[in-house]
């Protein structure tokens, strides 16, 4: 199948490149043309662990890039939007989604064969019907469900593991205004393995999902912080002695017939840590619990999801000073940047209001991430912060070390810390190490 995407970001590139492996002709359409010409050369505009050498196999064999979207709709049979959402505290930004809306209806009139209008984007429910079939509607000057089709098809796409989720999914969730849509975009993933189940549903059911999704993760981490915050406060008790007596529950963990155990990967999100971050979760969250309030059903639970999201980053600064009454002049190791581990995003990471917070007391800051030195570096002004280029560097003669972010490559920091006098405090905002590898060590939910 021939397929359009609008949008280069995380959703749109990645989807692009994997149709493209799934055997599809794939064109990602973006207006800026900088970042085109990145792709253009084989090299993404952000980094996604596997997408470059992705990019690199497909590109010019099934995958191309351009600014040109006419040319892209009129040669494809199915467009996907992919652009961004960005939520402003009252409501998302509908803003590029009508633009493109708009852009594509324009094209269609010069269509004349039928043409598969799919969002990708996160949106709240209501939005695919309400706002986008409309314009294109408008704009075209044709009928949605005769001479075009209209889907909705949310991503599930965890950055640093993004290909992997799109390549072998745990769900295909497809939205449509009529069944002819829903089969048109069932045709997408018919090269998909066919014991994952694929719900056939209404365009607002399918903007729901996405969203319910991840509140329930937001909702997972919150629950795991509070217990954590608790025990801290109880004392003599260790989060992580508690959450995994939790996951031990059969609804948590499932025992084979042959013996052993099989943990799903929502335990992941069952674990306490200094908050979470991205360009989803406190987005998503915050949306939906606005356009519940316009609906008229307040989201009390999801309110409170995000009160202690925002206050969680703090646990750190108050272990901090439990051991430094006064951080000025203190020199503070941040061991990981990005919101989480093998991306280099920065939106929303607790790291930023934990720098943000020393920098306020005084304390000398230099931090260290694998991949996310570079976007850190736009966010702080220049020479507020040390950046490192490794973890010998940032760990030099520090008087506490703070990790923020669970990158494999910090497992050695036992080691790295073991000849070091004097011992630097270590402080795990992840619960990443081992406390008993270190003779200094505080941790969240400790």
């Amino acid at each position: 199948m021939k397929i359009s995407i609008i949008g280069t970001g995380y959703v749109g590139l990645v989807t692009g490149v994997c149709l493209a492996e799934k055997g599809h002709q794939t064109i990602c359409i973006d207006i800026d043309k900088e970042k085109i010409d990145r792709i253009r050369r084989g090299k993404s505009p952000f980094f996604e662990r596997g997408l470059d050498d992705l990019l690199g196999k497909n590109l010019g064999v099934r995958f191309a890039a351009t600014t040109d979207l006419g040319k892209a709709i009129l040669e494809t049979d199915v467009t996907m939007i992919a652009v961004g959402t960005p939520f402003d505290g009252q409501s998302i930004d509908l803003s590029f989604i009508r633009e493109v809306s708009k852009n594509i209806g324009t094209v269609l009139r010069d269509k004349p064969s039928y043409h598969l209008v799919v969002v990708k984007s996160t949106v709240v429910p209501g939005t695919t019907d309400e706002v986008v079939l409309p314009l294109l509607e408008q704009y075209s000057g044709k009928k949605a469900g005769t001479d075009f089709g209209v889907g909705m098809n949310p991503e599930f796409l965890t950055e640093g593991e993004a290909i992997d989720d799109f390549m072998f999914p745990d769900r295909i969730i497809l939205g449509g205004n009529d069944e002819k849509s829903i089969g048109v975009l069932g045709g997408i993933y018919a090269g998909f393995d066919n014991n994952v189940e694929r719900v056939r549903t209404n365009n607002k059911t399918a903007e729901l999902i996405k969203y319910a999704s991840n509140a329930l993760l937001a909702v997972a981490i919150s629950f795991s912080n509070e217990i954590g915050n608790l025990c801290a406060a109880l004392g003599g008790v260790d989060v992580l002695d508690v959450m995994h007596g939790v996951h031990l529950s059969k609804y948590l963990t499932v025992s084979l017939p042959e013996g052993g155990k099989i943990s799903p990967a929502i335990q992941s999100f069952l674990a306490a840590g200094c908050g979470f971050g991205g360009s989803c979760l406190p987005k998503d969250v915050k949306a939906l619990i606005v356009h519940g309030e316009n609906a008229g059903e307040p989201m009390v639970l999801l309110n409170a999801v995000i009160d202690i999201n925002k206050k969680q980053h703090r646990k750190v600064i108050d272990i901090l000073k439990r051991h430094f009454p006064s951080m000025r002049s203190k020199r503070i190791a941040i061991l990981g940047l990005s919101f989480r581990p093998d991306t280099s995003d920065m939106r929303e990471s607790p790291s930023i209001p934990i720098i943000n917070e020393l920098l306020e007391q005084g304390a000398i800051v230099r931090a260290y991430d694998p991949v996310a030195n570079e976007e850190a570096q736009l966010i702080f002004r220049k020479g507020e912060v040390e950046f490192c280029s490794s973890l010998e560097e940032v760990l030099h003669e520090v008087d506490a070390a703070v990790l923020v972010t669970r990158w494999k490559e910090f497992e050695v920091i036992p080691h790295l810390l073991k000849g070091m006098k004097p011992q630097p405090l270590f402080v795990d905002g992840r619960r990443q190490l081992d406390k008993n590898s270190f003779s200094r060590y505080a941790g969240i939910g400790l």
